[in-house]
């Protein structure tokens, strides 16, 4: 019997499709599982990390349906998106045709890996049936108040012509081209997810018990929530008339109010509306507002790294002492992160240490260390005690932090504030393949948001994108339309939406079945009964925005009224990267693996056991051929032993007691690894440990011949393993049990009696051998095997003390 990967993987999978082997039940009173991985980008090929992510929620999945639960399983395509664009500039060829073309080749890539996804419920964000209702979502949400239009200064990239997120910028670059961004003023929609800052924070702690604490810290930092004092710092006299009465002041916040007497000078960001007045009023020399200019056109990103600045030559009054205090502009200073203006305490903050220290700004300690006192030549960052701070010194400083609110609060010049880091999502992307922002310009109304019953608005097929700007925007005909509210002339929003708006909700989606898709986004009552996702999979690195953005959709729609839940995820594991020779695998460093030619050489199911048997999910995974190779062969090796059980159709009966030394080990080592199994699934995600449990058991099954041990090993390892290697299994079972076999396992616990224990034997605390007993043995039993075996360590010595230290050794002590 010889084990053809190739034909025994076809042969299943077309079976499965016949059979719909993988589709929901849509009996909703079941015990259920929702086992997600996130979807993918269809950039045209699978990759090894799709393989494992896949591969994981492959395994839970198939598990959870052997244990009699009703599994939802199902996979899409996050589909809209830049890459499609660039495609269509590189080649020639319409985003859509790209995109897919790409889908249609990914999916029959994802079939030969054995995923059991459920088919019936796949779909594309980009298509118009999606689209219809996310539009719909995003009208209620500008109905509600929560998206709005506002002019900012944005991240903006000269080549493709868009805004960019921070994030979205590489060193200073786009992160899709490279091409150097620039900061550009314009209008952008924004959705209001600072308004759910405080439940996104509070909420984390429902979710400690099944999220990694590294996502759930950063996701905390993101948000960043903090608490401090915000005050006006205001102008001096000459300082105010030099602006033409223009500014009283501006604001400034601070989480360190304990450092306030040794504020030296006072930075605002270069897009400050002070700053713009004095530019724009000329009451700045032509070359600082040209390096102030310089300033604004560099990323948020790059002006963190080496501190630049320009003095305005105006002073504000220190609110505490009423010395002048000179006001510089700072490229370290954001206008997204409170008022675009900061009080510099450079004995106190290592930004504002170096800046000063650059310029040659006065540096005065306030605070000193707890043991080394008063610090020189670097910032003193920790809380200490106050000195050279009025009727606050002597204070430590987290007494002094309120003390000085207070006294700010008493005296109306400042007041208690909690700030965020996060700041309002902007939605707006100045491309053609996403979904239509579903708003209206009117010269007579305003804003208004397209009817319903007109959605979805769909993307005109005949575009030319060329690369240059929005080919909405160029449209000849598209963006004509009439006003829903007045009936006249008006103008489509050219502006599509970030894609993280779609994978923002898509979980939901795949609660609906086929019936509900034409009429509602989801079902109320399916939603009830799938959500939340019991398993989520999917990589690090979108720990912070992705799962942010779908934790504020889901408190978002439940406003809305759509759904009844407060977080979408339940667990959560991150699974790590797929490394070569040390590295992340890419087309530019020639370090990929191409999943198509090793499922041809050896099949899935050694691709599948090699991926989770190399590393626990969590942690890198670094490729190893000879490692692949050696999958392989335990899969031949499983395949042909099978030869040695017997056909049945339900679980041999064995007498444990009857059986010999090598047989009792065989079977315990079985039951172990089932065991180990259940235990993986349940709570520690260590397929590997599993897989050498497995192993394990066969190298004991090798030491002997009963069949009907080969036979309940098989019935139970085959069990146990298709979750992992489905094709092999399937087959095994099929042709010796019928596939009967194939659901949940019991522990048999009579395979862990012992016939014996091993005690160690030692003379005055030195180990001088080891006896066999029974479980049961009297102590004086033990005690005389003991010595039976040490006759000469005994001989001429008399026996003072006879010590048994059960299941551990007998200690005989002599003199």
């Amino acid at each position: 019997m010889q084990y053809n990967p190739s034909d025994i993987e076809t042969k299943w999978q077309a079976f499965w499709d016949a059979e719909r082997s993988f589709e929901p039940s849509d009996d909703l009173t079941k015990p259920k599982k929702y086992v997600l991985s996130m979807f993918p980008y269809p950039s045209g090929r699978i990759h090894m990390g799709h393989v494992r992510n896949y591969t994981i929620g492959d395994a839970f999945a198939r598990y959870y349906r052997q244990q009699g639960l009703n599994v939802l399983h199902p996979i899409g395509w996050d589909s809209f998106g830049m890459p499609a664009e660039n495609a269509a500039i590189k080649h020639g060829v319409h985003p859509k045709k790209w995109t897919y073309e790409n889908i249609d080749y990914m999916r029959k890539e994802l079939a030969t890996l054995g995923l059991s996804f459920s088919k019936e419920r796949e779909f594309a964000t980009s298509d118009p049936l999606y689209t219809k209702f996310e539009q719909g979502f995003i009208i209620d949400l500008f109905e509600k108040g929560l998206l709005y239009r506002k002019k900012a200064f944005l991240n903006w990239c000269p080549h493709d012509l868009t805004v960019l997120a921070n994030e979205q910028v590489v060193d200073g670059c786009c992160w899709r081209c490279d091409t150097p961004i620039v900061k550009k003023e314009m209008h952008q929609y924004y959705l209001r997810i600072t308004d759910y800052a405080d439940e996104l924070i509070d909420d984390l702690e429902q979710l400690e018990k099944g999220w990694p604490k590294q996502v759930l810290s950063m996701q905390e930092n993101w948000i960043g929530r903090s608490s401090g004092l915000e005050f006006t710092l205001h102008l001096e006299e000459h300082s105010k008339k030099r602006l033409r009465d223009a500014f009283e002041g501006f604001e400034v916040y601070t989480t360190r109010p304990d450092t306030i007497y040794g504020v030296s000078y006072t930075a605002l960001a270069p897009e400050h509306e002070l700053v713009t007045y004095m530019i724009d009023n000329g009451l700045l020399s032509t070359e600082t507002a040209a390096e102030i200019n310089a300033m604004k056109n560099s990323s948020s990103i790059d002006r963190q790294k080496e501190k630049h600045g320009v003095a305005l030559g105006i002073n504000v009054v220190h609110p505490l002492t009423g010395k002048p205090v000179p006001v510089w502009v700072a490229n370290f200073v954001l206008m997204d992160y409170g008022s675009g203006a900061v009080m510099a305490v450079p004995a106190h903050d290592e930004r504002d240490y170096d800046f000063a220290t650059k310029y040659d700004l006065p540096i005065i300690p306030v605070i000193a260390h707890p043991e080394a006192g008063v610090v020189e030549g670097k910032a003193m960052t920790e809380p200490g005690m106050l000195f050279n701070s009025g009727a606050f010194s002597e204070m430590m400083s987290d007494a002094a932090k309120e003390a000085i609110i207070a006294h700010f609060e008493n005296e109306g010049i400042g007041k208690r504030v909690t700030n965020y880091r996060l700041k309002d999502w902007g939605i707006s992307r100045q491309r053609y393949w996403g979904a239509p922002i579903p708003l209206i310009h009117c010269p007579t109304c305003g804003i208004v948001p397209e009817k319903k019953e007109n959605l979805p608005v769909e993307l005109p097929d005949d575009v030319e994108i060329t690369g240059e700007g929005n080919p909405l925007e160029h449209h000849p005909t598209w963006k004509q339309c009439s006003c829903p509210k007045c009936g006249g002339a008006a103008e489509r929003e050219t502006d599509t939406m970030d894609t993280f708006i779609q994978s923002s909700w898509y979980f939901l989606r795949y609660t609906a079945g086929r019936a509900t898709w034409e009429k509602e986004a989801f079902d109320k009552e399916e939603l009830a009964y799938w959500m939340n996702v019991d398993h989520y999979i999917g990589g690090i690195e979108h720990a912070i925005l992705h799962l942010l953005y779908s934790r504020f959709f889901t408190k978002a729609l439940r406003d809305l009224g759509y759904v009844d839940v407060k977080e979408p995820f339940e667990r959560l594991l991150t699974q790590g990267m797929v490394l070569k020779d040390g590295a992340k695998m890419s087309k530019s460093k020639g370090n990929t693996v191409d999943p198509d030619a090793l499922i041809e050489k050896y099949g899935a199911d050694t691709a599948r056991l090699f991926i989770l048997f190399a590393a626990p999910p969590t942690q890198e995974l670094e490729w190893n051929d000879s490692a692949v190779e050696g999958a392989y062969r335990f899969l031949r090796r499983f395949y042909d032993r099978s030869e040695k059980a017997a056909v049945t159709d339900t679980l041999p009966e064995i007498d444990h007691a009857a059986l010999s030394k090598e047989e009792k080990a065989a079977r315990k080592k079985v039951y172990e690894a089932l065991a180990r199994a259940n235990d993986v699934f349940g709570e520690r995600y260590t397929f590997n440990t599993m897989i050498a449990g497995v192993m394990e058991a066969m190298n004991a099954l090798n030491d002997q011949e009963n069949e009907a041990v080969w036979t309940e090993a098989y019935w139970v390892l085959t069990s146990l393993m298709e979750p992992i290697v489905p094709h092999v299994c399937w087959e095994i079972s099929d042709r010796l049990f019928g596939r009967k076999n194939l659901g949940a396992q019991i522990v048999k616990e009579e395979v862990f009696a012992l016939d014996t224990i091993t005690l160690g034997v030692s003379v005055n605390g030195k180990n001088r051998g080891q006896i066999d007993v029974a479980p049961d043995a009297s102590k004086e039993a033990m005690i005389e095997a003991a010595k039976a075996i040490i006759p000469q360590w005994l001989e001429g010595k008399t026996v003072v003390k006879e010590i048994v230290v059960p299941n551990k050794l007998v200690n005989i002590v002599v003199k």
